[in-house]
C-alpha cells in the first residue's frame, strides 16, 4: 500500500505552553494567566495557547492516517527543544517530510520511521536563527515534535495498510509481547489537586494524583503542604475508592523539593523527610517525579542517584522519577545505566518518533528501573491514542491519562483505547474452539 501524499494542518492542543523558569523564578497568576516577562526563549508570554500540527498521510486506497505534531507544556525547559510553532512547520512536513515519504510502502513503518528520524533539521522560514532540535542526541534532526507526529501517522498508516491495531504492528517491529491487560494509567489533576484527586478515586484509577506542585507556595517551605497532601490522599482514597483499591500516590514536584531540602540528598534531614511522606501514604506505595533540578542532565543524574541511595540506606520507601533532563533516549540510558532512578518518565513528544519512546521502555526491561510512559497535558486525542498502543506493545509499568488538565477526558481517551485495542487482538471464541 503505497503513500500517496503528505498534508500538514495546524491545530489545537490539550493544553498551554508555559515558561516553566519564569513560574519557578515566582511568577504570579492572574486568573488563568501569569503576570511578568516570560524568560524562556521563544516564549511571548508566561502562558500561551498550546499548538499542534495535524499530520495526514493519504494511502493509494484513499484511506487516510493521523498524528500530531505536538510538545510538552514546558518546552524549552530542562533540555527540551524549543518551542513549537506549528505554521512554522508546516510547510516543513510538506516539504522535507513529504517528498521523503511519497511512493514508500505504507507497511514499511520501522523503515518509515527511520527515514524522518534521520532527516536532518530545517529550519522554519519565521525562524531564522531556531537549530530545529535541542543538543544532545537529537541534535541535527527534526523538530521533536515533528518527528513525534509524523511517526504516530506513519505508525497508523502501516496499521490500516495491514488491517491490525497500532498495538501488534509497533509490537512486531519491536519483536516484543504486548500486554494482555490494559496498563496501569496515571491520572493529572492540575491545580484541582482535590476535587480531580476524588473523581480519580470514585474511579478507581490505579495511579494518582500528579499533583502539579510546581512552587515553594504550593509544596511549602518546609514541604509541610504536600506532606499533608499525601495525608489527606491516603484517608481519602480508603473513604471514596472500590473494595480492594490500592492505588499508588504519584507527586511531581519540578525540581522545587530541592530548592526547600538543599543538597546533599543523602543526609538525614533529606531522607528523614521522604520518611515523613512515607508515613503519611499508610499502606499505599508513593512515588515523587522530579524531586530537583540540578541544572544538567550529569548534574541531576548525580543527585538523583544521591538520593535514591540515601533513601535505600535509610530504609525509606520512596520512589522517585526522573523527569528532568530526562529527555531523549540517550538521556533515559544514562539515567538507567546510573541507577539514578527507580521510575524514568519517558516523555513521549522530547523522544521524537513513538518509536523512541517505545525503545526507551524496553531498555528499562531487566533493570531495576521502571518505564512511565508520559508526556504531557499538551498533547491531542490523536497522540494520547496511539501512545496508548505504545503503552500495550511495551507493556509499560505505567501511561498517562492525557491531554488536558480536567483528568475525565484523558483517562476515559487513553482507558478505552487500550480496551478496544485488546479485544480486537483477542482471538474470538470462535477461533479458540477451532484450536
Amino acid at each position: 500500500m503505497r503513500i500517496e501524499q503528505v498534508r500538514a494542518v495546524p491545530t489545537v492542543s490539550g493544553f498551554f505552553f508555559d515558561d516553566q523558569r519564569a513560574i519557578k523564578d515566582g511568577a504570579t497568576q492572574d486568573g488563568f494567566a501569569y503576570d511578568g516577562e516570560p524568560v524562556t526563549p521563544g516564549f511571548d508570554a508566561i502562558r500561551e495557547a498550546g499548538e499542534a500540527l495535524t499530520v495526514e498521510i493519504e494511502l493509494e486506497d484513499g484511506s487516510v492516517a493521523t498524528g500530531d505534531c505536538c510538545a510538552v507544556q514546558y518546552s524549552g525547559a530542562g533540555g527540551r527543544d524549543p518551542l513549537f510553532r506549528a505554521e512554522e512547520y508546516r510547510p516543513v512536513v510538506e516539504g522535507a517530510v513529504s517528498g521523503a515519504l511519497r511512493g514508500r510502502d505504507a507497511a514499511e513503518f520501522a523503515e518509515n520511521a527511520a527515514i524522518v528520524e534521520d532527516l536532518p533539521a530545517e529550519r522554519p522560514r519565521e525562524d531564522p536563527g531556531s537549530t530545529g532540535a535541542a543538543d544532545g542526541d537529537g541534535a541535527g534532526q527534526l523538530h521533536t515534535a515533528v518527528r513525534y507526529g509524523v511517526s504516530q501517522a506513519l505508525l497508523d498508516a502501516a496499521a490500516l495498510a495491514e488491517r491490525r491495531t497500532m498495538t501488534e504492528t509497533l509490537a512486531d517491529a519491536l519483536g516484543t509481547i504486548p500486554a494482555s491487560e490494559p496498563v496501569p494509567v496515571f491520572g493529572q489533576s492540575g491545580d484541582d489537586r482535590y476535587g480531580n484527586a476524588e473523581k480519580m478515586m470514585i474511579k478507581g484509577v490505579p495511579v494518582l494524583p500528579h499533583g502539579l506542585f510546581n512552587s515553594v507556595e504550593k509544596l511549602g517551605e518546609d514541604g509541610e503542604g504536600l506532606r499533608d497532601y499525601v495525608d489527606w490522599l491516603a484517608t481519602r482514597a480508603t473513604e471514596l475508592g472500590p473494595d480492594g483499591y490500592e492505588p499508588t500516590i504519584h507527586v511531581d514536584v519540578y525540581g522545587v523539593l530541592g530548592d526547600v531540602l538543599g543538597a546533599p540528598y543523602d543526609r538525614a534531614a533529606v531522607t528523614d523527610y521522604f520518611a515523613t511522606l512515607a508515613a503519611a501514604a499508610g499502606p499505599f506505595d508513593v512515588q515523587v517525579e522530579g524531586p530537583m533540578d540540578a541544572g544538567g542532565r550529569e548534574e541531576q543524574i548525580h543527585d538523583m542517584a544521591e538520593l535514591r541511595d540515601g533513601l535505600a540506606s535509610a530504609g525509606v520507601d520512596v520512589d522517585i522519577v526522573a523527569d528532568e533532563w530526562c529527555n531523549t533516549f540517550e538521556d533515559v540510558r544514562a539515567f538507567v545505566d546510573a541507577g539514578a532512578a527507580d521510575l524514568v518518565q519517558v516523555k513521549t513528544p522530547d523522544l521524537g518518533g513513538v518509536q523512541r519512546s517505545a525503545e526507551a521502555v524496553r531498555y528499562c526491561e531487566g533493570t531495576d528501573t521502571r518505564a512511565y510512559l508520559g508526556g504531557t497535558c499538551n498533547e491531542t486525542v490523536t497522540s494520547a491514542r496511539t501512545c496508548a498502543h505504545v503503552a500495550l506493545a511495551t507493556d509499560a509499568a505505567q501511561t498517562l491519562a492525557k491531554p488536558g488538565m480536567g483528568f475525565d477526558e484523558g483517562f476515559m481517551v487513553v482507558t478505552n483505547e487500550m480496551r478496544r485495542a485488546l479485544a480486537r487482538m483477542r482471538p474470538t471464541p470462535e477461533a479458540t474452539a477451532d484450536d
